[in-house]
């Protein structure tokens, strides 16, 4: 911020502690709305132009480069639009390379934001940008206006995170600038990848329907848009999908058509015609499972096994033959257990796992027995659990669907299953996401057939249980 009232600019700790950072360029704001001059800094406005002025004046005689952010300037122009100026000229008259306007509140509308650019383009030969917040849900589309009004200078975040509904989505702004023919200088077909390690740095969740850039971005659901772009790819897709680092899907659900089913099994090396019976017993089966609550657009290590399963008659690399779990109250402390048969190339394997729940028990031991007898060839692991209550009216007798995700460190997938029972569902969720890991994973021969010769305790088999918890 610039420099406090009735202070020398050379006595503002704030503007020293600015300078002892050592970067060339310094981006400051300033007030341009007189309520808030009077009413939240408690100044005159005359004080505060002196403030922004002063303050600029100040970190160039530094040699500093000052970008000049006019706080709320599009809510002071539209109330007092000659003291607005008045502020941007006092930034410029110090040397601010930059002027930015600011929508802080995010309360301004693309016409409004146009508008107003294109005077201060007008009457301001210092560059301009555009700073927009995203509480109308216009923050790109502010921007956009602005840059057609003159704005050659663009703040915003990536994945548009910021404080209250966030700030301009840069991904979004570069992407349709991109398709206006605006040279940004960045690689959009980068952009997908840099909005997942964005997502992975700040610890939150992926949106996939994020435009350009989400999973769901460029996904067909319906048979009818799956059809038609698999004929004509123009027919429901506005632009490439590689152009932004994103492909196309063609998803599976109870919407699908037979044209996606095929299009489903080429992509997981099968081929199939229009009338092959396996078409009709795949449609009926994602039906059936789209009817118990399994929605499989959001599983595709789910439908993959699905097709595998049907098509390629080869039995999974392993079967859960039985399971137990039980959970215990001793006083304060839970205790759960789970007694776990595998079978495993003609042979059964029997160990007892405990986890801080019933489903950890359960993954628990799984994890142990197939990292004992596929080794380094299985590395797959839960990273994800989330239950879905499908019919709430039944109270605790409901049925749930679960979603488990799962993650090799290269890769990651999502099985789903439902039942009245959270456990057996969890259970099939957790049995199809290690399978489906095991299939895709290229064995050699003898990992599979030399397991009947190695010869495994029960106590060496539970020692190995990690001891982390989800």
């Amino acid at each position: 911020m610039t420099r406090r009232q009735q202070t020398d600019s050379s006595e503002d700790s704030n503007l020293k502690y600015l300078l002892s950072a050592g970067t060339k360029t310094v981006t400051l704001f300033g007030k341009c709305w007189g309520f808030q001059v009077e009413r939240v800094l408690r100044t005159t406005l005359d004080e505060n132009r002196k403030m922004v002025y002063d303050s600029v004046k100040y970190l160039r005689s530094h040699r500093r480069k000052v970008i000049f952010d006019g706080e709320h300037f599009f809510d002071g122009f539209r109330e007092d639009p000659d003291y607005a100026l008045s502020i941007l000229n006092a930034a410029e008259h110090a040397g601010a390379s930059t002027l930015v306007l600011c929508d802080t509140r995010g309360g301004s509308s693309p016409p409004e934001i146009y508008k107003a650019t294109r005077q201060v383009a007008e009457n301001i030969c210092t560059p301009i940008g555009i700073h927009a917040h995203n509480d109308r849900g216009m923050a790109t589309a502010n921007t956009l206006f602005a840059v057609m009004a003159g704005a050659s200078h663009v703040q915003g975040t990536m994945n548009g995170l910021g404080e209250r509904v966030g700030n301009a989505d840069l991904i979004e702004v570069i992407a349709n600038l991109h398709l206006a023919g605006v040279d940004t200088q960045v690689q959009s077909n980068k952009l997908a990848s840099l909005s997942r390690f964005i997502y992975e740095m700040s610890g939150l969740p992926e949106d996939n329907y994020q435009p350009f850039v989400g999973k769901h971005a460029f996904s067909h659901k319906a048979g009818v848009h799956g059809d038609a772009v698999l004929k004509a790819k123009k027919a429901y897709e506005f632009y490439n999908p590689s152009a932004f680092g994103n492909s196309r899907a063609i998803t599976i659900s109870s919407q699908a058509g037979r044209s996606s089913l095929i299009h489903a099994a080429k992509k997981f090396g099968f081929h199939l015609g229009k009338n092959d019976r396996n078409v009709s017993d795949l449609l009926r089966e994602v039906k059936r499972l789209e009817a118990q609550g399994c929605n499989l657009e959001f599983a595709e290590a789910s439908i993959e096994l699905l097709f595998q399963r049907t098509l390629s008659r080869k039995p999974d690399p392993f079967k859960v033959v039985r399971w137990k779990t039980t959970v215990r109250s001793e006083g304060a402390k839970l205790f759960s257990e789970c007694e776990l048969a595998v079978k495993i190339n003609g042979r059964i394997l029997e160990t007892t796992a405990h986890g801080n729940g019933p489903v950890n028990a359960l993954d628990q031991g799984l994890r142990v027995v197939l990292r004992e007898k596929f080794g380094s060839k299985f590395s797959a692991m839960l990273v994800g659990y989330r239950v879905r209550e499908i019919d709430s009216e039944a109270g605790t007798a409901a049925k749930v669907a679960v979603y488990v995700d799962f993650s090799d460190k290269q890769r990651t997938w999502t099985t789903v299953a439902s039942s009245t029972n959270v456990l057996e569902a969890s259970a099939e969720a957790l049995v199809d996401g290690y399978a489906y890991a095991l299939r895709k994973t290229k064995t050699k021969n003898n990992s599979i057939e030399d397991l009947s010769n190695t010869k495994l305790s029960l106590q060496q088999l539970t020692s190995e249980i990690p001891h982390n918890i989800y």
